[in-house]
């Protein structure tokens, strides 16, 4: 089949290797160039660079509904537009516009967690498992029929990226399987049931905010989820902390205020929650590197009664 191919960051590179071993890539279409860091360096996305180490074409648009951009499409005569993480919303001349569809390789278990970011939310809200869906895509966000699906168990210490990883290597071969069964004829064309599906949207840094209110086993599964990006935060005297790994520990006893710590061990300091209290075991605090929580206790002592997300009781004092 000849392809065009529309992706952007690491996710998909899998996708894209795969089918080029298999079909013709006739393109394929990635955000623009950015620029990073303080020299201002232009950089690929992961999928141009893919792109070229394979000798494929590839296209830039700014905007993938202008008329001159779609028409430069409309002349490569896709059979099909294969579209994984690409960034940008297709219009309706793109999706009518090869014989076989627009196919989008979706990181959830379709209809759950439409949107911008299913991995992280499939973590923090404590899903047992996740996967990969195929779907032809339509006007919605994510609300094509589906085609088929891979699945896969979360582990109890799964993170953000270690399940992206994950759906990315099983995003390859199912969507090799789904081109062939539309090749063939054979696909199907499940539709969702609306009312099972659930929103996922965007992350920003705030998403990253610990609220010391809710449950432990809530604000740990927001650390995984958020590892490694934009990650679970807290303030400690005026500076941002990040929390890398944590552990729930129950504790129905405890009567301390939400966000402060309770204890202090050698290789650890735990805070109060809304419910339980969660033990820190790794975190980076602002201008540092990220460090296990021993560490960081040898150049920083913590002590009980110390609050997060707001001043302790020395800091009120003045002192």
């Amino acid at each position: 089949m000849k392809v065009i191919f529309m992706g952007t960051p690491d996710f998909a590179v899998p996708s894209l290797k795969a089918i080029a071993q298999a079909h013709e890539v006739i393109a394929v279409v990635t955000q623009p160039d950015k620029r990073k860091g303080r020299g201002k360096a232009i950089v690929f996305s992961p999928v141009k660079e893919e792109a070229l180490k394979l000798g494929i074409p590839v296209l830039q648009p700014h905007k993938v509904r202008e008329e001159e951009f779609v028409e430069e499409l409309r002349k490569l005569e896709p059979d099909v537009i294969v579209v994984a993480a690409f960034g940008q919303i297709l219009p309706e001349s793109i999706l009518l516009l090869p014989p076989y569809g627009c196919i989008n390789i979706h990181a959830s278990l379709l209809p759950k967690y439409r949107g911008a970011a299913p991995i992280q939310w499939a973590v923090i809200e404590g899903e047992k498992e996740s996967g990969i869906t195929t779907m032809y895509m339509s006007k919605g966000l994510d609300t094509g029929d589906m085609i088929d699906k891979v699945s896969t168990p979360l582990s109890v210490k799964e993170t953000g990226e270690s399940l992206h990883d994950k759906l990315a290597t099983l995003s390859g071969p199912l969507i090799l399987k789904t081109l062939e069964s539309l090749q063939d004829g054979t696909a199907v064309r499940t539709k969702q049931n609306d009312e099972e599906s659930c929103y996922a949207p965007m992350l920003d840094k705030e998403t990253g905010r610990i609220d010391w209110n809710d449950p432990a086993d809530r604000i740990e599964r927001l650390v995984r989820g958020l590892n490694s990006w934009p990650s679970a935060y807290t303030d400690l005297s005026g500076r941002i902390l990040k929390i890398w790994e944590a552990e729930v520990v129950d504790d129905p006893m405890s009567e301390a205020t939400p966000g402060t710590i309770v204890s202090v061990e050698k290789d650890s300091f735990s805070v109060m929650t809304g419910k339980g209290q969660l033990k820190i075991t790794s975190l980076q605090l602002q201008g540092k590197r990220r460090m296990s929580t021993h560490d960081f206790l040898l150049g920083n002592p913590m002590k009980e009664g110390q609050r997060l997300n707001g001043n302790n009781d020395e800091d009120k004092n003045g002192h």
